[in-house]
């Protein structure tokens, strides 16, 4: 695979270094850092390596950026590197270089120029998890779709990534449910809709506990015979568990979401004695006033935050659970790496468990992928006007029907099948945008009107320009021909567009650096915005020759990054709107 424009730069800048008179003073661990430039106006790449070095040094930003560039060789990548402010290294290609450059993207139609991983992980993904018998709610939006990204482009870069919907189908909640299911069940609502069924005798159970003990009590005698493997309460919690699945397979289905596995609390049971039983062997956990806790006295932020592994009823948490995931995914699963995708009010539990891993000399790349909160305009949780949690289901739905208004409005002499299916893709992948172009720590606030905008920063907007690249070669009549004609750039919006469909290569492996989707959201953002500008400098049918085939070579190639980049984060296109 070709290297990108910003390791070859970063290579002669190394080179350059090592021919200047300071090159004996140079830090032994130092890489300079070459990036697209923020403003094209003053090159296309830049470097603040001299800024960084001259602190280090204790020299004049600006002398040693003079230095820098007379050393520096760009023959056949760039013209002479210029200084900018204090100290920046502005890098302009060559034309050649660029034109070469794209030639090779546009054969590689299978990969867009981005290399595989020289160090593959198995990583065990752990996303969405909702529990069983309760729908998924709003809240599960954000773990589910990043998730989803996340793995995908994983697998791209040439991870074996496991998926695993660790569900939740164990504890407290099933003693209601079970004595729920026995004496206010209603079976014709079980068949039609079996996890507002569900939740409904959830509901109606948890509030009657509250007014009568004996309910209560109970409801812990149901939960202590499942939990003893009673028969009836057994196969009263796995027809549960099996219609909850199918209804979550549902949501799944539509947001185009796959698992590997669905191993749920209840798969770990039977381990949770053995595991603690061996963290009290090996000193790792001690019984303190009647429960089992794991301390962290050597670690001055979780000194005074011990974990509880068994309460003192005997009882297991989370966290016993958590242990036991950890122990099952890097001995049978093999993995390099775990990843839990989940919001950030958990991070003290995932430093627990995370430290106590590593106490048992587990130390695979266990990383807490956190997120903040979705919040409606208000700037508060999003409910609905009742006060509930929106349901997820609820919100899909309503996507696709805003989306089909929409395109009712722009579009009405479609066939009702392509509308459907048009209005599924833009409804659904504006719900995804909206998440993911977002920094996943950041609250954000969720308006149906900015993410079914046509204009902006939306899901509607990239795939809206994808299909204006698919509307030329409808009009054309045929598809891209790679050996209609030579490459010639003529136009400043051509080299402009060339450059950052260049970029592709570069983008994608950084993503998982800090487990960024919302930074591959903003490329194609501005891939999309360039080819606009493209569009309107630039007539692509009306010229001839070398020319009309250079645009539509640029057209082919933005349909390309386009789609790609968009299923990346699980965005479908379509070829019309």
């Amino acid at each position: 695979m070709p290297e990108t424009f910003a390791v070859l730069l970063a290579a002669r800048l190394r080179d350059a270094l090592s021919r200047c008179a300071f090159a004996n003073e140079l830090p032994v661990d130092f890489t300079p850092q070459v990036d697209p430039a923020q403003n094209r106006q003053f090159g296309d790449y830049q470097s603040n390596a001299a800024m960084i070095l001259a602190k280090e040094l204790r020299r004049n930003p600006r002398e040693v950026a003079t230095m820098v560039v007379e050393a520096f060789d760009g023959s056949g990548l760039c013209a002479a590197p210029e200084i900018a402010g204090p100290g920046f290294i502005n890098f302009r290609l060559t034309g050649e270089a660029l034109q070469a450059r794209f030639a090779e993207l546009l054969d590689d139609e299978e990969r867009l120029g981005v290399a595989r991983t020289d160090v593959p992980k198995t990583v065990v993904l752990d996303f969405s998890a909702p529990n069983v018998a309760k729908p998924m709610h709003v809240g599960h939006i954000r773990s589910t779709i990043i998730g989803d990204g996340l793995g995908r482009i994983a697998r791209f870069l040439g991870h074996r990534v496991i998926s695993d919907n660790h569900i939740g189908d164990w504890g407290t909640q099933f003693g209601m449910i079970l004595w729920g299911w026995k004496h206010l069940l209603d079976e014709s609502a079980l068949e039609t809709t079996p996890i507002a069924e569900l939740l409904r005798i959830y509901r109606e159970v948890n509030a009657l506990t509250k007014e009568d003990e004996t309910v209560l009590d109970s409801c812990k005698a149901e939960l202590v015979a499942l939990q003893g493997g009673d028969a009836e309460n057994l196969g009263i919690w796995e027809r549960c568990v099996d219609l909850s699945k199918k209804g979550l397979q549902q949501i799944y289905d539509l947001l185009d979401v796959r698992f590997d596995h669905w191993y749920g609390e209840s798969f770990y049971n039977e381990r949770l004695a053995p595991l603690v039983d061996d963290l009290l062997a090996s000193g790792i956990a001690e019984v303190s006033e009647g429960a089992v806790c794991v301390f962290f006295r050597e670690d001055e932020k979780l000194s005074d935050k011990p974990a509880i592994i068994r309460k003192s009823d005997g009882g297991f948490l989370y966290a016993t659970t958590d242990l036991a995931t950890i122990d099952f995914r890097i001995q049978e699963l093999g993995a390099d790496a775990i990843w839990y995708v989940v919001g950030a009010p958990q991070q003290l539990h995932f430093e627990q468990i995370f430290s106590v891993a590593r106490r048992r000399g587990q130390h695979a790349d266990f990383r807490h992928i956190a997120f903040g909160s979705i919040l409606g305009k208000d700037r508060k949780m999003l409910k609905t006007r009742s006060g509930d949690t929106v349901q997820l289901a609820d919100v899909l739905e309503e996507a696709v029907v805003r989306a089909r208004a929409i395109i009712e409005e722009k579009n009405p002499g479609l066939p009702e099948e392509e509308k459907a299916e048009i209005s599924r893709v833009i409804g659904i992948g504006s719900v995804k945008y909206a998440e993911l172009s977002q920094y996943r720590m950041t609250d954000y606030i969720f308006d149906w009107d900015n993410m079914l905008s046509l204009k902006g920063n939306t899901a509607p907007y990239l795939i809206n320009a994808y299909v204006r690249t698919r509307s030329i070669f409808r009009k054309l009549g045929s598809d891209f021909d790679s050996e209609g004609g030579s490459l010639v750039f003529t136009d400043e919006a051509e080299n402009a567009l060339a450059l950052k469909l260049s970029q592709y290569p570069e983008i994608v492996p950084t993503i998982l650096e800090d487990f960024r989707p919302n930074a591959l959201a903003a490329y194609l953002y501005e891939v999309a915005t360039t080819y606009h500008q493209f569009w309107e400098a630039c007539p692509v049918l009306k010229v001839e020759g070398d020319v009309r085939h250079t645009r539509l070579a640029l057209s082919e190639m933005t349909g390309r990054v386009l789609r790609h980049g968009l299923g990346l984060l699980g965005i479908r296109t379509t070829e019309r709107m």
